[in-house]
């Protein structure tokens, strides 16, 4: 959520309706160094992410992990549904092994195509 636009509002919204209440974990800033999205990301830190977030309508709560996954957030809160944005194989994260475990399903919502915070930097950048 480094740049929020469109594609973030409307998965999250897609999630939102899964369930009794959404509560979006954030990537802290080492969090999101972690990931390899490049030297100067995030573009926004984590506390203008954080309240960017939690105005959206469709979120409940938001909190802050500093790991490079939400496993331990995810092991504490025990949700019945994990969702994530993008295109991502479900069957191969770690977070849905640890889902499993108690019950839960994990889910992938995809992009809403033309809509990419990483696009979007290389548009700026002019690259």
């Amino acid at each position: 959520f480094d740049v929020l636009h469109r594609g973030h509002v409307e998965y999250l919204a897609a999630a939102r309706v899964m369930g009794a209440a959404l509560l979006v974990a954030v990537n802290s800033d080492t969090s999101v160094r972690q990931l390899g999205k490049g030297p100067d990301r995030p573009l926004n830190g984590e506390r203008d992410r954080l309240i960017v977030v939690a105005g959206l309508e469709s979120v409940s709560f938001v909190t802050l992990f500093i790991e490079k996954t939400p496993c331990e957030l995810l092991a504490r809160c025990r949700p019945d549904i994990y969702v994530k944005g993008g295109d991502y194989d479900m069957g191969l994260l770690e977070e849905t092994r640890l889902m499993r475990s108690w019950g839960g399903r994990s889910l992938a919502i995809p992009f809403v195509e033309g809509h990419s915070t990483s696009a979007l930097v290389r548009r700026i950048r002019g690259k």
